[in-house]
């Protein structure tokens, strides 16, 4: 165990805007380098800082993003592909809700939209190698969620047909990282096919246990969710690649429990909170990804329906700083330093 996790650093996602310094690269960077922060989460489709199709074709304007950034003191830690990977596969009932995340020209058209997703997916693998990147974190979409809960009674094969179909459309995505040296790092977000370590395996299985297909680890889902997200770690720690840390709680009560009642944020039972503000045990996270040897970043998403972002921000790059762990590189009992000595340990045992 000698690898210290990264951090603390920041997705971008719920900061950019039309305003600065919100709205350029350069200003985005230098706000959050502002606050503590090391490293920035990139989403790929916003326009006001990113360029993927160039990204994707020219070495060169990477260098100019990470230089920019570097300058201010950033790492990009990964290329977010949510709104993308979200399109690769949506459900018709969501068809109208999700058109807001494709281009204009491609609403009502689901069929050209999920080709665009596709394309868009490709183009972060190759933006994230020239960026120098080993993983981006995504979305797998859901073709299955509709029928979460099993009432109407589910027809025989059609859960595994979904996922079926879901396989069908990744694995030439997953080749295609692959050709890349870049992992593709699945949020496991509830309204995803993917939403806890079945269905990731569901998947898995699909593709062959292909070794793109990975975790973005957020414990907030699955506190939501009532899972155990300490021994989510023990079990998946070798496929986990990417690191959300954001806070919740799930307060239930005689009137509501995990589904809410159809609840705006502020009055659900389980809501996102920014850090420290919630339930989650961060001391027992971090010690997990330190036991692990986690290579990646600690990377904070403030989604909190209180707390003012940008207070949420710099509170929380104090946070996940007081939470990474320094690894360390020797076993605190091995004091005396001695070489191994195959006769001693033969003499201690009694042995000739």
């Amino acid at each position: 165990m000698t690898t210290t996790v990264r951090g603390p650093a920041i997705f971008l996602a719920q900061f950019a805007s039309d305003v600065a310094p919100f709205n350029s690269w350069d200003a985005i960077t230098r706000w959050a380098a502002s606050l503590g922060y090391k490293g920035v989460q990139l989403p790929s489709g916003d326009t006001r800082l990113f360029d993927l199709a160039r990204a994707a074709e020219s070495k060169d304007y990477c260098e100019e993003i990470t230089g920019i950034a570097a300058a201010n003191g950033i790492s990009i830690t990964e290329l977010s592909t949510h709104l993308q990977g979200q399109l690769v596969a949506v459900h018709p009932a969501y068809d109208e809700a999700f058109d807001v995340f494709a281009p204009q020209a491609l609403r009502g058209k689901p069929e050209e939209r999920q080709r665009w997703a596709v394309e868009q997916m490709l183009l972060a693998a190759k933006a994230s190698r020239n960026l120098g990147l080993d993983a981006t974190i995504s979305f797998s979409g859901a073709l299955a969620w509709p029928f979460l809960y099993p009432w109407p009674q589910r027809p025989a094969g059609l859960i595994e047909t979904a996922f079926d179909e879901l396989a069908r459309r990744w694995r030439p995505i997953l080749d295609a990282y692959d050709e890349q040296g870049v992992d593709i790092a699945f949020e496991l977000h509830p309204g995803e096919d993917l939403f806890d370590g079945v269905t990731f395996e569901m998947l898995l299985d699909r593709v062959g246990r292909h070794p793109r297909l990975n975790i973005a680890y957020d414990p907030s889902h699955f506190l939501l969710q009532q899972l155990d997200y300490l021994e989510f770690i023990d079990l998946y720690h070798e496929r986990i690649k990417v690191m959300h840390v954001k806070d919740a709680e799930f307060r239930p009560s005689g009137r509501q429990g995990v589904y809410s009642g159809y609840q705006p944020w502020i009055d659900r039972a389980g809501r996102f909170r920014s850090l420290g503000d919630g339930q989650i045990d961060f001391r027992a996270i971090f010690s997990k990804f330190a036991q692990y040897d986690f290579k990646g970043w600690a990377v904070l998403e403030w989604e909190c329906c209180l707390k003012d972002p940008e207070q949420g921000a710099l509170e929380g790059a104090r946070f996940i700083q007081e939470h990474i762990i320094k690894a360390t590189g020797k076993a605190f009992d091995d004091f005396a330093g001695g070489a191994t000595d195959p006769l001693q340990i033969r003499r201690m045992l009694g042995l000739r």
